[in-house]
């Protein structure tokens, strides 16, 4: 990390935890994901949707350059400057045009101390509490995120042990500015309905980071899809609201991350990700341990999928797909993808790097 300039050289195999832990000694942060398990290579070349994305934009929005292994086993930086067409697909496109072997990302001046938590709420609320944070969410700063999470509650110590197991909603709350300035914006999202707790307060950005590792640790079996929407139409929530009630399994959950500000404000044809018009992003999580509800997890995570399609954006955040979604990814990348192929083709033509959401090279 260098400190002065507010930048971070970063190896392809840390985690979040690793950056975070770099970058924090220096009262510094990369906009990175949710999850500090997470891969720091996968998230940023997918894209990188976060906590930080309203304030500093996403994961590749602050990558300045790479140094890369390419199909030729050449070695190259790229950057705006350098290799550029290259360095426009990997902002997006994922691994399909060589291997990353190091990163240098745009820091910026992040706590230690953050406003952020919790607010959980019984289900009987969460009608109420969707639409008032839908109208809630439309008019706030940049510096604010606020994401929802349904789901069963698990034993968590600051919830009473006869809710454990039963239907909740979260909302998740993150402001990245002044926090006596947090607390008055998020005063009318706490006024919401009637929680069974509010742990909004001072964390550290660190500890925050890792806040939702507990509920990914490693061994489960697991199944996704997910959807944009420019907005949370009314129909759409009566949707997840009855998936809510037909949850599988204590693991699933379906959860909307609030998009919008500076992530959006960069030109849709700076990168090759897509969704930037995007308000919100879903993604329908089965989450469960026995093989045997294979089947059944995987019926209600394409089921809920399906019953929100009316509502959502052709576009689709890559890293939230599957391996079974690969027809799907021509639309996820919109107009872009043509452009994708041609690179993919001047980079890789014979398609050695496609164990990923792969990128035919151009005819």
């Amino acid at each position: 990390v260098d400190p002065e300039a507010g930048l971070a050289v970063v190896e392809p195999g840390a985690t979040l935890a690793d950056v975070d832990a770099a970058t924090q000694a220096h009262g510094l942060a990369v906009p990175t994901g949710i999850n500090s398990t997470t891969g720091i290579s996968g998230l940023t070349l997918g894209g990188g949707v976060g906590w930080l994305g309203r304030t500093h934009g996403l994961t590749i929005d602050n990558l300045q350059s790479v140094e890369m292994v390419l199909a030729s086993g050449e070695r190259v930086e790229a950057s705006s400057a350098q290799h550029p067409d290259l360095f426009w697909a990997i902002r997006g496109g994922g691994g399909n045009f060589g291997i990353v072997t190091s990163f240098t990302f745009q820091a910026h001046p992040v706590g230690p101390q953050v406003l952020s938590g919790l607010i959980v709420h019984p289900i009987s609320d969460a009608p109420q509490v969707l639409r008032g944070y839908r109208d809630f969410v439309a008019s706030v700063p940049d510096e604010a995120t606020v994401w929802v999470v349904l789901r069963k509650a698990p034993p968590l110590p600051f919830l009473p042990e006869e809710v454990h197991g039963t239907e909740v909603l979260v909302l998740a709350a993150f402001y990245a500015g002044d926090m006596v300035e947090g607390e008055r914006v998020f005063a009318p999202l706490r006024a919401l309905g009637t929680p069974i707790a509010d742990v909004i307060g001072p964390h550290e950005f660190s500890g925050w980071q890792q806040a939702f590792d507990p509920l990914l640790t490693p061994g489960a079996r697991n199944y996704w899809k997910s959807h944009d929407f420019e907005s949370l139409d009314g129909g759409l929530i009566d949707t997840v609201l009855q998936a809510v009630a037909e949850l599988p399994d204590p693991q699933t959950e379906i959860f909307i991350g609030q998009l919008g500000g500076a992530q959006s404000r960069i030109p849709e044809d700076a990168t090759a990700y897509r969704g930037r018009g995007a308000a919100f992003l879903m993604n329908v999580h089965g989450r469960w341990d026995d093989p045997e509800q294979d089947r059944e997890c995987v019926a209600w995570c394409r089921r809920v999928f399906d019953q929100a399609s009316e509502f959502a954006m052709e576009s689709a955040y890559v890293n939230f797909l599957t391996d079974e979604e690969g027809p799907r990814l021509a639309s996820a990348y919109g107009d872009a993808w043509s452009r994708l192929r041609e690179v993919k083709k001047r980079y890789d033509a014979d398609n050695r790097f496609r164990v990923n959401q792969n990128i035919p090279p151009g005819d």
